[in-house]
């Protein structure tokens, strides 16, 4: 997908979204400039004359930052619409905004969001590293923050909810190594900006390293991608594959990457026979299982996770107790409350979980199997 076409596909998707989540369904005059903010409160939340949010005052404000050069993955797009519902119905409202512009322009918005009287800040990191300054502000400013799916690296935050993502990493070493015990190993490692990159990495290793020791399982090559990006794991595998084509399995970091990896197999007429796993359960990954062209998906129940986001937030805004699952680090020499969830592995056999949990319908799935 060439860049140009990205920016229409995020456009178009910022202006459903926006439409479905601000009060009389108007994204305001920021929305075309690219500082889109929406409530998700109702009536009681509006922007005033003046710029600031005013709102009830029994009614928390929660601010949500989300890096959008990722917004157009669909799974995204599901965290958000999951997480502003439950923020509504436990009687919060909410202000989205989407960062085009990468981690500069994420400050800036979050810094925006601060100055409309948010109560917590709830963020998806472009770079986890390098947002750390703004986030050390925002707290000195006495606002709590949340680090979402991300964890925010070198200074604290008042908690970090999401998956485990090691686990992911080690639910892709268990299922190629299982479809091909023996062969040559390609891993494309997601962004380099984000610390889940290297969780997941870690937990490959974790299966993959005794059966690479032991010499069944050679790993060619291992790469890692400057974004989470269709277009950049494009170009980058079609390199490797111009060099060396003799691959038996793929570990991608999420299903954009294996989309990517799967359209090269296929311009090779090799789809099907390389085992090729990702994340994010995204619909055409889910069909390609069905149809023997992906193996396996890892699927993140965002039912779960973001309304549980929600909760925390109001409990955070409030001082209530809100039990972490474990104490992380993340490079700030202060321990993080972290609330994890599990992720599940997904294949032709059990695909039905993302049915049944309404992720997607048994007909989109099923498009060309009976």
């Amino acid at each position: 997908m060439h860049k140009p076409i990205q920016s229409i596909i995020f456009s178009l998707l910022v202006l459903i979204f926006l439409g479905a989540c601000v009060p009389g369904g108007r994204g305001g005059g920021q929305a075309a400039a690219g500082a889109e903010t929406g409530s998700a409160g109702g009536g009681a939340a509006r922007n005033s004359p003046a710029g600031r949010f005013q709102k009830d005052r029994a009614r928390p404000v929660i601010g949500f930052s989300i890096a959008t050069a990722t917004f157009i993955i669909e799974r995204w797009n599901k965290d958000l619409k999951v997480f502003t519902g439950a923020a509504q119905e436990l009687g919060a409202d909410v202000i989205v905004q989407l960062s085009a512009g990468g981690t500069r322009e994420q400050i800036a918005q979050i810094n925006y969001m601060v100055n409309q009287n948010i109560d917590i800040l709830v963020v998806i990191a472009h770079d986890t590293e390098a947002i750390a300054g703004a986030i050390k502000q925002v707290r000195d400013a006495g606002i709590p923050v949340i680090a979402y799916d991300r964890m925010i690296m070198g200074t604290p935050v008042d908690a970090y909810i999401s998956f485990d993502n090691r686990e992911v990493g080690r639910a892709f070493g268990q299922a190629l190594q299982t479809a091909a015990p023996r062969g040559r190993y390609l891993i494309v490692n997601g962004s380099l900006h984000d610390f889940n990159s290297f969780e997941i990495s870690r937990g490959i290793h974790d299966i993959l390293d005794p059966h690479i020791q032991s010499g069944d399982i050679v790993l060619g090559k291992e790469i890692w991608l400057e974004e989470w990006s269709f277009d950049e794991a494009l170009e980058k595998i079609e390199v490797i594959f111009n060099e060396d084509f003799d691959w038996d399995a793929i570990a991608c970091g999420n299903d954009a990457i294996a989309s990517a990896a799967i359209q090269l197999l296929s311009e090779r007429r090799r789809a099907g026979d390389v085992a090729v796993v990702g994340q994010d359960a995204e619909l055409i990954s889910c069909q390609r299982i069905v149809e023997g062209i992906q193996l396996m998906t890892v699927y993140k129940p965002i039912g779960k996770l973001a309304p549980r986001a929600a909760q925390l937030a109001l409990a955070v805004v409030r001082k209530e107790d809100f039990s972490p699952d474990l104490m992380l680090e993340n490079n700030s020499g202060v321990l993080i409350p972290s609330y994890i969830e599990k992720p599940i592995a997904v294949f032709a056999g059990n695909i039905d979980v993302v049915i049944r949990d309404g992720f997607h319908s048994r007909e989109d799935v099923y498009r060309s199997k009976p």
